[in-house]
Parts: structure tokens; C-alpha cells; sequence
């Protein structure tokens, strides 16, 4: 029987700070109606001075590992996705992978925005499918509250800070009724790197490095994007809308999620939705609604659940779980 990645823990991390829209309202010329008319978005936690990526990373993977049954001596790998690193080098994997007391295997950062936890999902199941690695710590850490620019009304808004994680473990089965991912779907279009960028980087000291989004643009491409994403991923399984049991979007936009559920034909009890209170915490977004949503018991093992994220770069990507 083939190989196959079996997703058995799950783990997230907010900050302990939550700022409310009337409270940033206080700081930029915005309103709690204006924000949550276009957006969906409520409150977002920001990280305190303690709360990096490494940091919220650590805890969230200890979550993780703890629901697989999990230790250290069980990680061979582990991949952070991130577009908010600690240091440009060594990579926010490593600074994990020490907190954790992992001593043997390797880890790296990934850098896909949004889309980036599908993508080092997509990385960690290749690696158990040919036999590289047994488990693989997946992680979406980010903390953009550092890369804002918070006299822009525009976008300071709609991010927040925060970490998920599961734990991939090679295991044994086929077909869709089995546990584990099913297929991932991977996308990326360079020419559209200029609709939602950050305008520096450790190499470019003339820039100050904050987020830049033409917003408008970055929805229209989202909705015909992960249209399409959806669409190639239940096609590739031989599988319906009827079939799936959750959507786990990006929570990037409750008017963007709301149109994915639609087109799915899901009923909205069925769409997992953190955005109102968590905002946009990019590669960390899907693995956070992810886990609430399984703490609180709405998915269960057995469940089928799609999960979908566009990005700056554009990136963007889907991927089919049996969990």
C-alpha cells in the first residue's frame, strides 16, 4: 500500500494582545463600520515585544505535537512558512527546531505570503510520500503588525499576528477514504508580483519595508484564482462539491470566503471563519482556523476538508485532507 502523509496533530498561537477596530479607529482615520463593511474583521491580536515568529511558531507546534501524541524524537523536519522571519538567516525553522529540542533532521523557511502554509504542505508530503522524512512539523508563523504602515488605512487594518501548525506522519493508504492528504495544488503568476508587495528587504536599506496592496485588483484575482484552485483539486480526486465536509479558506476577506462558500455550495456552517477576529495573518491563517476549528470539535477525523490561500507573488494553491 502507498505511502501517505496522515495529518495527526494540529496547534495554534495568538498573541496575548487584542486590538479592536475602535481602537485602531483611535489611530488612523477609520471607523469599526467602515472595517467591518469591507472586510468582515472585527478585532486582530498584534504580538508584544516577546511574540516573534520563532517564538509563537514554538508554541504553536507544541500544540501540535502534543495531539499527535507526539516528541521531539519524532520530528525529521520542519518547514515555516513566513514572510516576517526573526533574522534573514538562520531560518525560523532552526530557531524552532532548538526550542524544541529536536536534534536530529533539518528545517528551512518557505516564502510564499499567503499562500505559503499550502505550499510547505505541499513540500512536507512530498518529502513522506518518497521517503525523506517520517514527520514533518508544518508551520505558517507571521507577525505583519512589524511591516505595516500604520498611517495607511488602507491595509493596517486588515492584518493581524499569529502561528499554526500540524504534524504530518508517514502512514499507509489509498483512495479518498483514507486519512491523510489527498493532493495539493500549487500556483504562482510573477507578473502580477506588483498588485500586493512588501517595497523592501534586508538587502535594500533605501526602502522602509512595509506592505503595499492594490486591493480592488488582489479581489479580483483571488475569487477567479481559488475558483480555479477548488476546482483542479476535486477534479484531480474524482470528487463533487457534495463531497466536501469544510472549507478552510484564507482569512483574508469575509466577502472572498463568503463567494468561495457559494460556489462550493456549502452551507456557511460548513466554511470555517476566523477573519473577524483574527484578520489576515497570512501563511498563518489557514493552519489557525484550522485548529480552532477542530478544538472546538467541528471537524472530526474522517472529515474531507479543502483548504485554499492566495498570496503576494501572486501565489496561490489548494489542498485536499482527510483527516
Amino acid at each position: 500500500m502507498p505511502t501517505r502523509s496522515i495529518l495527526t496533530g494540529i496547534g495554534g498561537y495568538l498573541p496575548e494582545k487584542i486590538v479592536t477596530n475602535d481602537e485602531l479607529a483611535a489611530r488612523v482615520d477609520t471607523s469599526d463600520q467602515w472595517i467591518r463593511e469591507r472586510t468582515g474583521i472585527r478585532q486582530r491580536h498584534l504580538a508584544g515585544p516577546h511574540e516573534t515568529a520563532a517564538f509563537m511558531g514554538t508554541k504553536a507546534a507544541q500544540a501540535a505535537l502534543a495531539d499527535a501524541g507526539a516528541g521531539p524524537d519524532d520530528v525529521d523536519v520542519i518547514l515555516v512558512a513566513t514572510s516576517t522571519p526573526d533574522q534573514a538567516f538562520p531560518a525560523t525553522a532552526l530557531r524552532i527546531q532548538a526550542a524544541l529540542g529536536v536534534t536530529k533532521g533539518f528545517g528551512f523557511d518557505l516564502a510564499a505570503a499567503c499562500a505559503g502554509f499550502i505550499y510547505a504542505l505541499s513540500v512536507a508530503d512530498g518529502m513522506i510520500r518518497v521517503g525523506q522524512a517520517r514527520g514533518v512539523l508544518v508551520i505558517g508563523s507571521e507577525v505583519y503588525s512589524r511591516i505595516m504602515n500604520w498611517q495607511d488605512r488602507t491595509t493596517c487594518v486588515l492584518f493581524g499576528d499569529g502561528a499554526g501548525a500540524v504534524f504530518l506522519q508517514a502512514g499507509e493508504g489509498e483512495g479518498n477514504d483514507a486519512r491523510g492528504v489527498l493532493s495539493t495544488h500549487l500556483h504562482a503568476q510573477g507578473t502580477l508580483g506588483d498588485i500586493l508587495y512588501v517595497d523592501g528587504a534586508v538587502g535594500r536599506h533605501d526602502l522602509p519595508g512595509t506592505l503595499v496592496m492594490n486591493g480592488k485588483e488582489v479581489f479580483r484575482q483571488a475569487v477567479t484564482r481559488l475558483a480555479g484552485a477548488v476546482d483542479e483539486a476535486l477534479a484531480a480526486n474524482g470528487l463533487v462539491y457534495n463531497d466536501i465536509d469544510w472549507l478552510v479558506p484564507h482569512q483574508a476577506n469575509l466577502r472572498i470566503i463568503e463567494a468561495m462558500g457559494k460556489r462550493l455550495s456549502l452551507p456557511p456552517e460548513r466554511v470555517v471563519i476566523t477573519v473577524d477576529r483574527h484578520a489576515n495573518t497570512s501563511a498563518a491563517s489557514v493552519p489557525l482556523a484550522l485548529a480552532e476549528a477542530y478544538a472546538d470539535g467541528r471537524i472530526k477525523r474522517g472529515d474531507l476538508v479543502l483548504m485554499e490561500a492566495l498570496g503576494g507573488g501572486l501565489t496561490w494553491g489548494s489542498a485536499l485532507v482527510r483527516m
